[in-house]
């Protein structure tokens, strides 16, 4: 035992030492064993951590102890400059300012030999390997390139403007280059014509005047919505094409045949996806259990694509699905992690077709827990392909041809299996949100048809649930065998986080209470309070805004919104690398054959893959998201002056941002076009509040807006309001002027509502942001 009082009891500050020295290590338990304290002592302990946490000396994160702001063992940076010394410099790519302050600088090392790929350069981002120092010159981390992602840009994507007198100029797409045009000369233009989406290699200038440009590629006339998802793919560099490797590996393979694989083609298992989906690699079945001992159980078996098979660790085609890390989905097209050889036929669950599997066998108590699951390498054959409708609609007494032969011997088990599962779900409590989702709809054209919030039906529950009982049956086999793996994990929120929330609540009279640790059914309650309030849509963007975001990490510290001890990502292989590792190492685990997850891989080359391929996800969802933005910026464009209806989705010191009941379309209303008084932020209320009239506007609040200026390149829109807001007593507004400086004192001027978990800063004018980051 060490470091303890007289009382036996350990003191502060060799906690803290402890701390420090085991950086990203330490959790209540190894403090506990560290100092032989015994399970009375846990509650004065965890009362200790608390007040040190609220006086600033440690920080909480992945259910691990750290000091304030330390960096994670591996971490993605990017590269800002030079030191005195010449050393390269760089900082976290992602970092919260609001919570933790400025970003901590990171050294980076150079070794003697240094490995091809770990060369940067000032502007490029890297994946860092961190290590604590104490260099004299302040700098806290020294940091070491195990792969360098993204280098400078010398090339820049923009709308070519043709002159008058030849030539042309460049208006970049990056809104950070707006108002930086380049020159192009004649020669220069590569037969570009006005209107041409292109990329441009930029031209070293001198002298005085536009720097220059020459184009490099004609993408496409942005008079074609078609070229509108190619502007996120360029600019957030999001892989297109496939090596020669990779597309000849794919020609060559072969169909899965009966070699080292159960023979389940006569389980009638159906895929049940989108109406538009192009590969399916899951699919299901459900009996109930002949098992007496499990009376009202019931058997699911879960099939996933066998896409290791195919892919094997160390080939072409597993170094281009590393490099783009996922598939990404756009409205017009999808960009795919592999080639349609694999994706869209061999791997693809298509019916009536022999198609190799992993599939894991699930047997569910009465009480819809899982009671045993065992996993097999098989061959299938779908049964059917339905789409998530068609299924519900067979269920709800409405079944087509397809659906009725189905629906005693295979839907109706399916929908009976998911009821019992149901039961253990509602009694686990995940976090709840209620946020609807637009989906865009295009014409044969390409052109926007129209924007929809697709229902949420059981027939899409079901699969969720399925795929969750999946995906954690894959998490606990490899840690029972003691395999490395690439855990799907969500952090809790964040103490500033919470108190911001428990601030705000208390605006609305709604209690937040919070009895030991912090659990998803504590903000459940929230919503089921609000639920049916006129405030319901706002109570539920303000709880997704206090939310971390889900990652990748090699490293288990749960799935805070699933409410989930340990959660991996196994059931969709064909578009995330994260699950062909899972698949990869299920195989060795369990001598499944050929394929396997290599010896070579271990938790600290799995992080580094982790942190890559969080990096692509984020990369996509933005990518995405920017598309849908421009898409409904170019559908809107020939309306301005029209009216809409909508609500405020953000309140930041530079005016309100608004989202379109009928597109979902988000836009900016300048907080200078809202009347010749002086608006006040109040940022616990997310409210701007008149200085005079006491007006306020307030997240959620119902408007009425003109559209006054529409930009589809930047996929940004400006608003006029014509009617909404309320009135507040004047006294209780500078009540909550004082109460909002006594809370709030030395916050960032300017802060936005967080968005979907992203960094402050990262608000982008014209536009807000939302989304279910913390689910599956």
């Amino acid at each position: 035992m060490k470091h303890r009082h007289d009382h036996g009891f350990p003191a502060r500050d060799a906690i803290v030492a402890f701390i420090r020295a085991n950086p990203g290590k330490v959790g209540t338990r190894e403090i506990a064993r560290e100092f032989g304290l015994k399970n009375a002592d846990r509650v004065e302990l965890k009362r200790i951590l608390r007040e040190l946490a609220d006086d600033g000396t440690i920080a909480k994160r992945r259910r691990k102890i750290h000091e304030p702001a330390a960096l994670p063992p591996t971490i993605m940076a990017d590269v800002t400059g030079r030191d005195a010394d010449g050393e390269l410099i760089a900082t976290p790519t992602e970092w919260d300012t609001e919570e933790n302050g400025s970003a901590p600088k990171i050294r980076i090392v150079t070794p003697r030999h240094q490995k091809r790929g770990t060369t940067a350069g000032v502007g490029d981002r890297a994946l860092l390997r961190i290590e604590m120092v104490d260099d004299a010159d302040g700098t806290p981390y020294r940091g070491r390139i195990i792969k360098v992602i993204d280098h400078a840009r010398t090339r820049v994507l923009g709308l070519f403007r043709a002159l008058p007198d030849g030539g042309g100029r460049l208006v970049p797409v990056d809104k950070k280059q707006a108002g930086r045009e380049l020159n192009i000369a004649q020669a220069d233009t590569g037969g570009a014509k006005d209107g041409d989406l292109v990329s441009v290699d930029l031209v070293r200038s001198r002298g005085f005047g536009l720097a220059s440009g020459k184009v490099k590629e004609r993408l496409g006339s942005i008079a074609s919505e078609k070229a509108i998802s190619l502007i996120a793919i360029h600019t957030h560099e999001i892989p297109q094409e496939f090596s020669r490797g990779a597309l000849r590996e794919a020609e060559d393979a072969r169909p899965a045949t009966l070699q080292a694989r159960e023979d389940w083609r006569d389980v009638p298992l159906v895929t049940i996806d989108p109406p538009d989906a192009k590969d399916h690699d899951d699919a299901v079945h459900a009996e109930a259990d002949p098992d007496p001992h499990n009376k009202g159980g019931y058997v699911v078996h879960v099939a996933i694509a066998d896409v290791a098979f195919y892919v094997r660790p160390g080939s072409a085609l597993d170094h281009d699905a590393l490099v783009r890390g996922n598939s990404v989905y756009f409205p017009d097209r999808v960009v795919p992690m592999l080639p349609e050889r694999i994706s869209n036929d061999l791997c693809s669950l298509v019916p009536g077709e022999p198609r190799g599997a992993l599939a894991v066998r699930l047997v569910i108590g009465a009480d819809g827990r899982k009671r045993s699951h065992t996993f097999h390498r098989v061959l299938m054959r779908s049964a059917a392909k339905l789409h998530y409708a068609q299924a519900q609609a067979a269920i709800d007494g409405r079944p087509d041809d397809t659906t009725g032969p189905l629906l005693d011997p295979i839907l109706k088990p399916l929908w009976e299996a998911y009821r019992v599962v149901k039961l253990a779900r509602d009694e686990r409590d995940p976090l709840d949100l209620d946020l609807p989702e637009r989906k865009i709809l295009l014409k044969a054209d390409g052109t926007v048809d129209r924007v929809i919030v697709p229902e949420r039906l059981d027939a899409h529950k079901l699969i969720e649930e399925f795929m969750i009982l999946a995906n954690v049956a894959a998490a606990e086999t490899l840690e029972k065998k003691g395999l490395p793996l690439i855990y799907r994990v969500h952090d809790e929120p964040t103490q500033e986080k919470v108190h911001n929330l428990q601030e705000f609540l208390k605006t609305l009279d709604l209690p937040f209470t919070k009895a030991g640790a912090l659990r998803p059914s504590v903000f459940n309650s929230v919503l089921a309070q609000v639920e049916g309030e006129d405030y319901e849509t706002l109570v539920n963007e303000v709880v997704l805004r206090s939310q971390a975001q889900a990652e990748y990490s090699s490293e288990n510290y749960g799935h805070f919104g699933l409410n989930l001890r340990r959660y991996a990502h196994f059931t969709s292989p064909i578009r995330r690398y994260a699950d062909l590792i899972v698949h990869r190492a299920l195989i060795r685990a369990l001598g499944l054959g050929d394929g396997a997850l290599p010896d070579s891989e271990t938790p600290e080359t799995l992080a580094e893959v982790a942190a890559e391929i969080s990096m692509t996800e984020r990369r996509a969802m933005k990518a995405e998201r920017e598309t849908a933005d421009r898409l409904i910026a170019h559908y809107l464009a020939d309306r301005v002056g029209a009216s809409f209806q909508g609500r405020i989705s953000g309140v930041t010191r530079s005016g309100l941002f608004v989202k379109l009941d009928d597109t979902g379309a988000d836009g900016l209303i300048p907080i200078r076009t809202l009347g010749t008084e002086y608006y006040d932020y109040d940022e616990t209320r997310h409210a701007l509040i008149g200085s005079r009239s006491g007006a306020m506007h307030r997240l959620g609040d119902v408007v009425d807006v003109r559209l006054v200026e529409a930009a589809p390149i930047a996929g940004a829109l400006r608003f006029e309001l014509l009617s909404g807001g309320q009135a507040i007593p004047r006294g209780r507004k500078s009540a909550g002027r004082r109460e909002r400086k006594k809370e709030v004192r030395g916050a960032k001027a300017g802060r936005a509502p967080q968005k979907k978990d992203r960094k402050p800063g990262k608000q982008k004018s014209g536009k807000s942001k939302r989304g279910k980051s913390w689910k599956r």
